[in-house]
């Protein structure tokens, strides 16, 4: 019979009372915030009935700005979550390498990444090599600079994952793998890597959200994405708040149902073990 690990003691009655204290004043003060925001906006004329029409009415606001908005988003976050993953799997099983050199290597190099901001990233990245040299066509040099931080970032975070759950694998299975004559390398990749990427395929689903939020940070290097079609957008149809708002929006439907997706793979993943 096994024994599930507890992080935390279960709340009392007290304390879910505390809980929902807390809920109800951080929720009026949300609502609050939100109130005076929305006053100075309507004060300062940016709700305007007039400025929302063209998103109903006009359809070059989504055939011109918004949809390739998105297409420079999705393109961005598809190509970095690809090279991400393998980033990760490379490094990640580099950490786990029994040759201690190969290890502290990854180590450094997943520790640093995983510490260094994604913008500052992209900044190095855009004015300190893709827009000076011939690598790529100058049009192609914000998106490789905006590629190159993501996957960085986000490889060194997938390798901490494929180290983190190879290691929380039953300990059986290694010893099982090498007393049947397979070397540990083997063994990573023949037993416990399979099942370690199985067991990540939910956080792997929540990072592509983070891929998808920071592919926003492009705008500060000039790439074409969402947030940057929404500001052009804004100053052709004079209605600059609603256009970040519009973004906003999408954003949040893309990434909440994304997030969703991610909860029913990790309910169908346990349901599946449960039956094993």
């Amino acid at each position: 019979m096994s024994t599930q690990a507890v992080l935390f003691d279960a709340p009392g009655p007290k304390a879910r009372l505390r809980h929902k204290i807390f809920t109800v004043i951080g929720a009026l003060i949300a609502v609050g915030i939100a109130y005076v925001v929305y006053i100075q906006f309507e004060a300062a004329g940016q709700l305007q009935a007039f400025m929302w029409e063209p998103f109903v009415t006009d359809p070059e606001v989504w055939t011109s700005y918004l949809i390739p908005g998105l297409k420079g988003t999705f393109t961005a976050a598809a190509i970095s979550i690809v090279l991400a993953v393998i980033f990760g799997l490379l490094f990640g099983m580099g950490r786990l390498s029994p040759f201690a050199p190969l290890r502290w290597f990854c180590g450094v190099i997943v520790e640093f990444f995983r510490s260094v901001p994604v913008l500052l990233m992209m900044v190095f990245a855009y004015f300190g090599y893709f827009a000076t040299s011939n690598l790529v066509p100058n049009q192609h040099a914000p998106l490789a600079a905006v590629v190159t931080a993501l996957t960085l970032y986000n490889g060194a975070v997938i390798a901490e994952l494929v180290r983190s759950g190879v290691h929380g694998l039953p300990k059986g299975q290694t010893e099982a793998g090498l007393a049947v004559g397979l070397t540990p390398g083997q063994v990573l990749r023949s037993i416990q890597l399979p099942q370690a990427l199985t067991a990540m395929l939910p956080a792997l689903v929540g990072q592509l959200v983070v891929v998808l939020k920071d592919s926003a940070l492009g705008y500060g290097i000039t790439y074409l994405e969402l947030l940057n079609w929404s500001k052009t957008l804004g100053s052709a149809y004079a209605n600059t708040v609603p256009a970040y708002i519009v973004a906003g929006i999408l954003f949040v439907v893309i990434n909440y149902s994304l997030t969703k997706f991610a909860v029913y793979l990790e309910g169908r993943l346990k349901k599946r073990r449960a039956r094993a």
